[in-house]
């Protein structure tokens, strides 16, 4: 059976799970794991999948938060042959650029999305270039946001944009709150397109950017694509994987 590393949030209840499954099942120093068990909620196998991404080891998630999409169903019952079982699904990130006013460079990754908000009483204004082609000259809005088909039930479901389906070779281009062009829904892109935001009147109309919880702010400038060089693996008990999930929220 494959050694196993587990992991925790902070959390009480992630806490006591985990010491109660390492006197059942052992745990071993990270750097020898062949699998990891993260215990807590999305917030915590998001920061698990980018800590041990450069690693290549897969990692099965049990719930011990709120929502859990990313998680399985926690039970302490028979994990190695759950284990054994699990399907394994493969994410790319999407790489984030980005330029502050005062010349600072920024770059993360993001398994869900990257997002711009405003930071400001006022709205923002983004220049949209896709595939250096300008595409809208100004959008005026809450914020704008650029989704994998992974993190299309997060963020950008809530900004009222489309689920994708998880094996789909697009992005999601979501807007926040659009007031010109109103009632603009956004746009599907291919995989490949490199998005580039520019921020207009950044001094007067400040803005941030964000991916899976990095955060810079007073952006002038940020570019998005996907980075096909970095995999993240996910275990998933059988049925129950990322394709199901997303078609599930779908019927909800």
């Amino acid at each position: 059976m494959p050694k196993i590393c587990f992991t925790a949030s902070e959390t009480e209840v992630a806490q006591s799970a985990e010491a109660r499954l390492v006197a059942r099942y052992g745990s071993c120093p990270i750097g020898e794991a062949e699998v990891i068990v993260a215990l807590g909620g999305d917030g915590f196998m998001l920061h698990t999948l980018h800590s041990t991404g450069a690693k290549d080891v897969p990692v099965y998630g049990m719930n011990c938060g709120t929502i859990g999409f990313l998680m399985n169903e926690y039970d302490e019952e028979g994990l190695r042959e759950r284990l054994a079982e699990a399907e394994e699904e493969v994410v790319n990130p999407l790489a984030m650029r980005a330029e502050s006013v005062d010349g600072t460079k920024h770059s993360a990754l993001a398994i869900n999305e990257v997002s711009l908000l405003r930071a400001g009483p006022q709205a923002a204004k983004l220049r949209i270039t896709i595939d250096g082609k300008v595409r809208m000259e100004e959008l005026v809005c809450d914020g704008a946001l650029i989704s994998t088909p992974a993190g299309s039930t997060a963020y950008n479901y809530s900004a009222h944009g489309p689920i994708l389906p998880i094996g789909a070779e697009v992005l999601a281009l979501t807007p926040m709150a659009a007031f010109r062009p109103r009632r603009w829904r956004g746009a599907l892109l291919p995989k490949t397109a490199k998005v580039r935001f520019d921020v207009l009147d950044a001094a007067k109309r400040p803005v941030m950017a964000d991916a899976d919880g990095r955060s810079a702010r007073d952006i002038l400038w940020v570019e998005v694509r996907s980075e096909p060089a970095v995999r993240h693996r996910i275990l998933f008990d059988p049925g129950h994987g990322l394709e199901e999930r997303l078609t599930r929220e779908q019927f909800v």
